[in-house]
């Protein structure tokens, strides 16, 4: 019996399998569209990474069911105790903010913008920049100290002047004047251009 007629004999050990002669015949497209050949991947290989991605899928499935249902028992836990949408609202933002924290992105991002801080803080700019300003304050605070001491020797010299003198003079007698009419019994005010001694004219009430 030819290798033809092996092939197709339902006893041999070989029945389905092509022969040589027959490698040409073209596959049936619903069968290869159903099974692509993965470049780098047997046909065992791929079919055990579909079957491991529908277990996977039916887990997700599964864990969403899960989760809907926990959700809504927690939703339901909320409702008994009082708590307002608000108050989740909160708690969520911070789990949320505190997740943030923990990761991996804001953990890098933080060391990133030390290793900034740290480079710009030690820069030659920085430390000129620095000093320009620290010399700025300086003279500064010298100019106002400089314009009090000026402002305090002027008054003193003011204070030292004829005309302050004469000022002073003048309050003090007007002082004295009123302390003694005070002891006297007298309550008239003199007055400085010198009309102290008549007394002011008393004024009939209506």
């Amino acid at each position: 019996m030819d290798s033809a007629g092996q092939d197709i004999n339902l006893n041999s050990p070989n029945r389905g399998l092509l022969s040589d002669s027959m490698t040409d015949v073209p596959v049936d497209t619903a069968v290869a569209t159903q099974a692509p050949a993965v470049e780098g991947l047997t046909d065992a290989e791929a079919e055990e990474l579909r079957a491991e991605l529908a277990k996977v899928e039916e887990e997700v499935v599964t864990l969403r069911q899960v989760l809907a249902a926990k959700e809504r028992h927690c939703g339901e836990l909320k409702r008994r105790l009082g708590l307002s949408a608000l108050e989740g609202l909160k708690q969520n933002l911070s789990r949320g903010w505190h997740d943030v924290q923990v990761s991996n992105a804001y953990v890098k991002t933080s060391e990133k913008l030390g290793e900034w801080n740290e480079k710009v803080t030690q820069s030659d700019l920085y430390k000129k920049t620095q000093e320009t300003l620290s010399q700025a304050g300086q003279k500064t605070s010298a100019a106002l100290s400089t314009m009090g001491s000026a402002i305090s020797r002027k008054l003193g010299d003011m204070r030292n002047s004829a005309t302050f003198k004469s000022f002073e003079d003048r309050v003090g007698t007007i002082k004295t004047k009123v302390v003694s009419g005070r002891e006297n019994g007298s309550d008239n005010l003199p007055s400085p251009t010198g009309s102290g001694d008549r007394p002011l004219p008393d004024h009939t009430p209506f």
